[in-house]
């Protein structure tokens, strides 16, 4: 008899148990690293459940003929490269249905539904396979929308917006940036699967040992996922709206990496100037690639909170205390720490930041 049919799968009590040796994983790895502070530790421990959060309504809760829109990243769930200013939700797909987004643009200054494609196992997606934005899409009066996803083209008649399904599509995430998150409105979504099996599929132990394998594989790829630090306290040259991308990234975005690593009375002064785009932001992470705690203090900030020079560029201070300075973003009591810009839809790549380190 081959190896392939006396091999053994796994039941579901077998993977729960390895999910949860996964977690202790994570958390002896954030305790033995000798570069991290005991708050950086806290954080990556919080972080840990976060990203199981995320693993078990993506991989376990999700079903592509029940469709739901599943936040992703909140200020409580924080991984990924997140953001104060964003909404992102999660859906899974069968390639081979067809399904009705309808929505409300209300006040997001940039939106949109990207496609993702490759494997269903758990893996980050391979390639984007399709995106709509808020300059692509047809809108109502109102800022309603009607947005189609099948494998064939709707009728000619139809004045829904479309995107097909690749055969190897296996999710769709929305995306809605808002220039002021705490009173803006943030966009609504909602999807149908309009050819559904009528009945619930009559599942087994194998069945949901295959989906916790899923999350298992999720949650170690996640937590490995890591940027290097650049040169210190610098922001490297900006890379333009790209081609082709890896995971769950935005394929309307160009971004800039750098790094601060600041002595007590020393700010980071970062000047630069964007160029016309939808959105733009300018977020601190730690090493975990989350945010700061943004419900305390203004760790992130954005293109429409920020406050100008008369020639149009901007001047933004990283410091620890307020410098008594316009722009300041606050380290959180990080002494080091990642710095990410992103700019949606620009019309050009843009201008490499200029950093000095400054007294206060």
């Amino acid at each position: 008899m081959s190896a392939l049919r006396t091999a053994r799968v796994p039941d579901s009590s077998a993977v729960f148990h390895e999910i949860l040796a996964e977690l202790a994983r994570i958390e002896q790895r954030v305790s033995a690293d000798p570069t991290f502070d005991e708050r950086t530790r806290a954080e990556g421990r919080t972080w840990a459940f976060s990203l199981l959060r995320v693993a078990l309504d993506t991989q376990v809760w999700a079903h592509p003929h029940r469709p739901r829109f599943t936040d992703i990243v909140w200020p409580y769930a924080k991984w990924g490269g997140d953001n104060a200013d964003a909404y992102f939700c999660f859906t899974p797909l069968d390639p081979e249905r067809t399904y009705l987004v309808t929505g409300q643009r209300a006040d997001a200054a940039y939106m949109s539904l990207t496609l993702y494609g490759g494997p269903d196992d758990g893996r980050y997606a391979e390639r984007i396979v399709a995106t709509a934005n808020d300059r692509t899409m047809r809108f109502g009066l109102d800022g309603s929308f009607e947005l189609i996803l099948s494998p064939e083209e709707p009728p000619e008649d139809s004045t829904a917006n479309w995107l097909r399904l690749e055969p190897d599509v296996v999710c769709a995430i929305t995306r809605d940036y808002l220039v002021d998150p705490e009173t803006g409105r943030r966009a609504a979504w909602t999807i149908e699967c309009l050819d559904a099996p009528s009945a619930p599929p009559k599942e087994t132990d194998a069945d949901l040992a295959r989906r916790l394998t899923a999350a298992l594989t999720w949650l170690r790829e996640q937590s490995t996922l890591v940027l290097p630090l650049v040169e210190e306290n610098d922001v490297a040259e900006p890379y333009p709206v790209p081609t082709e991308t890896f995971g769950w990234a935005a394929g309307d975005a160009a971004y800039a990496m750098g790094s601060f690593s600041l002595e007590p009375g020393e700010a980071l002064l970062i000047e630069g100037r964007s160029p016309e785009c939808a959105f733009w932001n300018m977020c601190l992470w730690n090493p975990f690639l989350h945010t700061y705690d943004y419900a305390w203090e203004r760790v992130t900030i954005n293109g429409g909170q920020v406050e100008y020079e008369p020639d149009g560029s901007w001047r933004i201070v990283v410091a620890a205390n307020d410098p008594g300075m316009p722009n300041w973003v606050s380290t959180a009591g990080h002494t080091r720490g990642r710095i990410w810009f992103r700019w949606f839809l620009p019309d050009r790549t843009p201008e490499r930041p200029i950093t000095k380190v400054i007294k206060r």
